[in-house]
Order: C-alpha cells, then structure tokens, then sequence
C-alpha cells in the first residue's frame, strides 16, 4: 500500500485585530477552523487557498506570506494531512454569494475568542496556526514553486 496524505490549505485572515473562520457541519458536529480545504489537481498551492477562502466565506483572500506546514494525523484516522497556511488580506466580500455546503457562516473572531473555544476547533491545527502567526512567522511566497 502507498500512503498518500490528503494536502490541505488554509487562511488566516485579520482584520481589526479579528480573524475570519467558518462553522461547518462535521462528522463530530458544529466546529470552527478557519478557511480550508484540498488541493485540485493542477492548482496551485497558493491558487488553492485563494479558492477556498472564496467557496467558503464569500471573501476574496490575498495571500502575502506562508505561515507554515504542518502534518497531521487525527488519533484512530489514516488520514495524515499536510496542512499549508497562509497569511493575507481580505479584499471583496460577496454578500450574495452562497456558501460551500456544510459551511453554516463565515465569522470574525478575537485571538482569545478562538483559544476559549478549543472544543470546538475542527483541529489542533486552528489555534497552531494562529499563534504561528501572532508569533511573527512568515516567509515569502516564492518559497513554493508551480513547477510544470
């Protein structure tokens, strides 16, 4: 058998010391993550993000720097992820634009707001991410490279 992790991209938005997240319907219920989803075949990494960010909360996202890569494997599951996330700005928001199925709302948040509300973060990945961020982590985009 050939393990192949599922690649996943997210974003993390702030604005006025908030930060955009989606409640979506899940297999354990209502939970938070931010703005995430999987890779397509021939899309960018970064083209990916900028999609879901759109699908998910009707908000165009600019993506200015690489957060980080982060692996994960959920107790008791065989999926391993490899999570990319991405810091940047929101541009437009498309109030009319209808959501991806599952996703309930897309939500502003505080950074103590989203630590307090841990049960129900749809990984551990949600608050990693975020403090990576509020760390100061970022490296350029260049690093990633759309090789045809």
């Amino acid at each position: 058998m050939v393990w192949k992790p599922n690649v996943t991209v997210a974003a993390v938005a702030e604005r006025n010391g908030r930060f955009l997240l989606v409640e979506e319907h899940t297999e354990r219920g209502l939970l938070l993550n931010q703005p995430a989803g999987h890779l397509e075949a021939d899309e960018s990494i970064v083209a990916a993000v900028v999609r879901e960010t759109l699908e998910e909360t009707a908000w165009e996202f600019a993506p200015e720097y690489l957060i980080g890569v982060y692996r994960w494997r959920p107790a008791g599951n065989e999926v391993t992820y490899i999570r990319f996330a991405f810091s940047g700005r929101v541009r437009t928001h498309h109030a009319d634009r209808p959501l991806d199925t599952g996703i309930t709302r897309a939500i502003w948040l505080s950074a103590d707001e989203i630590r307090a509300g841990r049960d129900r973060h749809r990984s551990p990945l949600v608050v990693r991410c975020l403090e990576d961020y509020l760390a100061g982590i970022r490296a350029p985009l260049d690093l990633l490279v759309d090789y045809h």
